[in-house]
């Protein structure tokens, strides 16, 4: 075992009971865990500020100056008598220490380790101290500073620049401080830089213009000037990020050549009927994308293709002209959605679509009758049905298709890797026992900033609709406060008296001791008080329902028996009424910028004005009410969802894996480093088209790392 791989219990000053708590905390085991711990910022102790020149509003100052006096207080406050002999320091409460440097004087406030620093702060000696200037009485004082010795023969012992580490508040009352860290980082770069090899060929590094990797890493504990430090971030991002994306271009390279797909040529008569009688123009976004998606089909390799679309931009029609292209090839397709009333839906307007064409839809769900459900499987292996709408149903073991040759997924996240993959075994048979897997083609409604899922689907094909149908009115999106709810109630009420229907959607569903927000159950007691029956028929849906609960009231709000649908998020993806005209968010403030916006989605289906109304509470704070804002400003999922993930960062996006990231990134961020991610990305992928299995000797250093695992992806995307 090297010493990249040693523990750092055995690191001078660590010991067992700091290691466990640096691996509980920081997630750092080895002296390579220590070492790949990057600062978060740094700060700048190059300068020396004259005392006179300090104010409180400053950040952070760097003083040298020479100790005048020293106090010591009690308990109530009073100065402690020093006179009767050396102090007794557990009946020490704090220590001042009033220093000048010629041009004013300032006070250095200690309440913590004063036996140590009454013991080395001795007046007439010179020290420089470092920390945040802040005011009390009238005087210009530091709490705790940074005390460092000052320059001896011209050679300063304070870093240039220091860096800061992230740290706990558990690793900090255990003695971990920042100080702390910076040494244990400094001894395991001792320990380490004589085997530290190399990650990167030459060919790498000289034609994107890095350092080497001890430069690197030295530079970016311990940065000898700022040139030195950003050329070592600039290293270690790089680094990052190409092995990340190398890692995901060649899984995707493997895969695309190495799985036979079904060739496609065709279009087909019911394809051209279809699209001839569309009652809309598809828009160029939509024509794109079916390109796109008709060029893999023909491809001979197995498509697997993820088609990202905003609320309404038309992904179900793009879906519809793809099953048929598998229908006019002798193939069936399966439209697989993550609710039955998502999978009725697409149904009934699928159907429509498909009403001047041959081919004949069904639907299969948890609540297809025993008969019917026999039928469709009847049609399914005979291959009367050329395409089936379900749900989890169209994936159980009884269910026998005669040539799957398209599987499209909706909602895609919603399903598990298992369930998506079940589907692969229902392709049609390769003439040796087994089966050819059918084209992929999975969908979401969320939107993702390009960089994020250049990662989280990294080895799959992104389409984009980016585009919205013409003649759709914006969605009119405003704020109010909960003291306007009889307004709010006056409007609903107008809205309703148009033949409208409204949605409401608070975030929790019962009480919560903790929480002081408007609950679900107290907020349909209200409304069912404030539109009485008959005149108003209100439903309520909440995952804590049974499957036939919500489906029951769902469907009354759908088939418009209700006026009023009062939910949690649960109708956040699929819910298609275009007679709905608001969206109601109570508690605006409790939720993420993306899930307002797909909330937002559900009205604005109709030609009518819709409405989308966004209620805070009281306590809302600033990043809250930037959401809000934002969310008023812009109707554009993509804008926002880029927004989103600079505010929250990548690993906390609605719709996007509540668990995080599929990889850690410990210095890159997808965030602010979307450019160097592209780049990254293309030198990996050129990197690849010419050595595929990455043998040349060229690259041995990058199939090492990639062997190591390091980079390897969680699944969050592939299909196989």
């Amino acid at each position: 075992m090297g010493a990249l791989d040693t523990s750092i219990r055995f690191l001078s000053g660590v010991g067992p009971k700091r290691a466990d708590l640096l691996e509980k905390e920081l997630g750092i085991s080895t002296l390579s865990d220590l070492i790949r711990f990057y600062p978060f910022r740094y700060i700048d102790r190059s300068g020396i500020i004259r005392i006179a020149d300090v104010s409180p509003d400053l950040a952070s100052v760097q003083v040298l100056a020479q100790v005048v006096r020293v106090t010591l207080y009690g308990p109530s406050g009073a100065v402690y008598d020093t006179s009767a002999g050396p102090p007794r320091y557990n009946a020490v409460k704090r220590m001042s220490v009033t220093v000048s440097d010629g041009s004013g004087m300032m006070e250095m406030v200690f309440f913590k380790g004063i036996k140590w620093n009454s013991e080395r702060l001795k007046p007439g000696s010179s020290f420089i101290f470092f920390g945040k200037p802040s005011a009390f009485n009238g005087k210009i004082n530091m709490v705790h500073p940074e005390v460092d010795a000052p320059p001896q023969g011209g050679v300063s012992r304070v870093a240039n620049f220091e860096g800061v580490y992230p740290g706990t508040e558990k690793l900090k009352n255990s003695g971990v401080t920042g100080r702390v860290m910076a040494r244990m980082v400094a001894a395991a770069l001792s320990s380490c830089m004589p085997e530290l090899e190399e990650t990167l060929p030459d060919y790498v590094m000289k034609d994107n213009g890095l350092c080497p990797l001890r430069y690197a890493l030295q530079n970016v504990h311990f940065p000898s000037s700022q040139e030195a430090l950003s050329r070592a971030v600039e290293r270690l991002k790089f680094e990052e990020l190409f092995f990340l994306q190398l890692s995901l271009l060649k899984q995707k390279y493997i895969h695309s050549r190495g799985e036979v797909g079904i060739r496609m040529p065709k279009v087909g008569d019911d394809f051209n009927a279809c699209f001839k009688t569309l009652p809309y123009e598809l828009t160029g976004a939509q024509k794109r994308v079916i390109k796109e998606i008709r060029s893999d089909m023909t491809g001979g390799h197995q498509m697997n293709r993820l088609l990202q679309g905003d609320v309404g931009s038309g992904k179900t029609m793009v879906a519809v002209l793809s099953a048929l292209i598998a229908v006019g090839n002798g193939y069936q397709a399966c439209i697989m959605a993550p609710t039955e009333v998502l999978a009725q839906q697409h149904f009934a307007n699928i159907s429509r679509y498909l009403a001047p064409t041959s081919v004949r839809c069904a639907l299969l769900t948890g609540s297809t009758g025993a008969k019917e459900r026999r039928t469709v499987h009847d049609g399914l292996e005979e291959g009367s049905i050329g395409i089936i709408v379900g749900t989890h149903a169209l994936i159980e073991d009884n269910v026998h298709f005669r040539a799957l040759g398209l599987a499209v997924i909706d909602e895609q996240h919603r399903f598990g890797v298992e369930q998506r993959a079940a589907l692969w075994s229902k392709g049609p048979s390769d003439g040796g026992g087994g089966q050819i897997p059918p084209h992929v083609l999975v969908m979401t409604a969320t939107p993702i900033p390009r960089t994020l899922a250049m990662t989280l689907y990294g080895d799959l094909d992104i389409s984009v609709i980016d585009e919205m149908p013409p003649g759709r009115k914006p969605v009119q999106t405003l704020q109010i406060g909960q003291g306007k709810r009889l307004q709010l109630y006056e409007f609903m009420k107008k809205e309703i008296g148009k033949g409208r229907q409204v949605f409401v959607v608070y975030p929790l569903i019962f009480e919560s001791e903790k929480s002081d927000l408007k609950n679900l159950e107290t907020g349909y007691e209200e409304i069912v008080a404030a539109f009485p029956f008959p005149k108003y028929k209100v439903a309520i849906v909440h995952g804590r329902q049974s499957n036939e609960e919500k489906n029951f009231n769902m469907s009354a709000f759908v088939a418009g028996r209700a006026q009023i649908l009062v939910s949690t998020t649960v109708i956040e993806v699929g819910v298609d009424v275009p007679n709905a005209s608001v969206m109601v968010i109570q508690s605006a403030q409790r939720f993420g910028l993306s899930q307002l916006h797909q909330l937002r989605g559900r009205v604005g289906r109709g030609a009518q004005q819709s409405y989308c109304i966004l209620v805070r509470d009281i306590k809302t704070g600033k990043d809250a009410q930037k959401r809000l804002d934002l969310l008023c400003s812009t109707e554009d999922g993509f804008v926002l969802a880029e927004e989103d993930m600079k505010m929250r960062g990548p690993g906390d996006l609605e719709g996007t894996q509540q668990s995080g990231l599929p990889v850690t990134l410990k210095i890159a961020s997808l965030a602010r480093d979307g450019i160097l991610l592209s780049r990254v990305r293309d030198y990996a992928s050129r990197i690849l088209e010419a050595d595929p299995a990455l043998s040349d000797p060229l690259n041995e250093k990058l199939a090492r790392e990639l062997r190591a695992g390091k980079y390897s992806v969680r699944d969050f995307s592939t299909i196989s």
